[in-house]
């Protein structure tokens, strides 16, 4: 651990830098409050911290800029995120009071949110239908033996199956029959019903409506288990500004078209119990010098997504962590209501 003075003068560089993208010198770092000492002091301890690798002097004579350790430390200093402006603020409360339309269309449209707030390129990822739990269901009839189940799932999708039946049913009985699978479903996510269908086997009731409702459970319980995530990458055009290096560009912009990429960095990171991993702590090396911020989100208590940004090392940290934070509560709320 560094000592007080150390870290205070570690925090005025790594905040000038975010702030200008230009070298810090001890000149700057002796206006700052909280760093009380000598411009001599400061260059002494600045050399110090380089020695130990928080900081690097990218040419002689220049000031000094932080390391990927040196962003680390100061990340993990945070007390909390930050807060965003009222402006900010507005936006995402606006976005999502009138948000509607399918859930790829809302993800999209979250990434756009979510990058316009940040000026980073933000990722939105929705997990595959299997997550997903049921809201309500119904069986509605369709022919003398042909019917139809009408799930609408947490996420906000809509499931529908065929059921092709091998005796007629009438009205009545598919009323019943459409009570009880909103019963035996509600709540449960798809890749659940298959027990759900197994146990409905054991517990027949002899009434026509039992074939009804295993088949609709049973119906709903196939999920096709390579169904890819939904992957939605927002303010690419925006990372195009935060390199010098026209090779660095290219390969971040080449690396954010590859879902399967995003998907697991996204992943690893959280796996990790990580919020932030900065450089080559995510060890995707073509994002070497990129930081990323990410954040999971839940509807109705399960995990359904998550919600990230992706910015130079040196981004603002204490508001992409706010608004990353944001974003996701306000979306997992948003699902889990309903609305729109």
């Amino acid at each position: 651990m560094l000592d007080e003075r150390k870290a205070a003068i570690l925090r005025a560089v790594v905040e000038e830098y975010i702030e200008t993208a230009q070298p810090v010198g001890s000149g700057h770092v002796v206006r700052t409050a909280g760093v009380a000492v000598s411009s001599a002091t400061v260059r002494n301890e600045m050399a110090v911290l380089e020695r130990e690798g928080y900081l690097v002097q990218p040419h002689t004579s220049a000031g000094r800029i932080p390391t990927d350790k040196g962003y680390r430390f100061f990340v993990d200093q945070l007390t909390g995120p930050g807060v965003l402006g009222p402006t900010q603020r507005q936006a995402v409360q606006e976005f999502f009071s009138t948000a509607h339309g399918e859930l790829e269309r809302k993800l999209h449209q979250t990434s756009q949110l979510l990058a316009s707030v940040t000026d980073y390129a933000a990722v939105v990822i929705g997990h595959g239908r299997e997550a997903a739990t049921v809201r309500t269901a119904q069986v509605v009839g369709l022919a003398p033996r042909l019917a139809l189940v009408v799930a609408v799932l947490s996420d906000g999708t809509v499931e529908k199956r065929t059921l092709e039946l091998a005796d007629v049913v009438d009205d009545a009985q598919l009323a019943l029959a459409s009570t009880r699978v909103a019963t035996l479903t509600a709540h449960r996510a798809l890749d659940e019903l298959a027990e759900v269908a197994e146990a409905t086997e054991l517990r027949p009731t002899g009434e026509a409506a039992d074939a009804v409702v295993l088949a609709a459970v049973r119906a709903l319980s196939v999920v096709d288990a390579d169904e890819p995530d939904h992957v939605f990458v927002g303010g690419v055009a925006r990372m195009a500004g935060a390199f010098d290096a026209v090779e660095a560009v290219r390969q971040v912009l080449t690396t954010l078209e590859q879902q399967y990429v995003v998907v697991t960095l996204l992943r690893d990171v959280l796996a990790r119990g990580l919020s932030v991993a900065i450089g080559a702590e995510h060890g995707v090396a073509p994002l070497a010098q990129c930081a990323v911020v990410v954040s999971p989100y839940e509807v109705e208590g399960h995990a359904a997504g998550s919600v990230g940004v992706l910015g130079p090392t040196r981004m603002n940290y204490s508001q992409a962590l706010a608004a990353v934070a944001m974003v996701s509560q306000r979306l997992g709320r948003h699902l889990s209501e309903g609305e729109g």
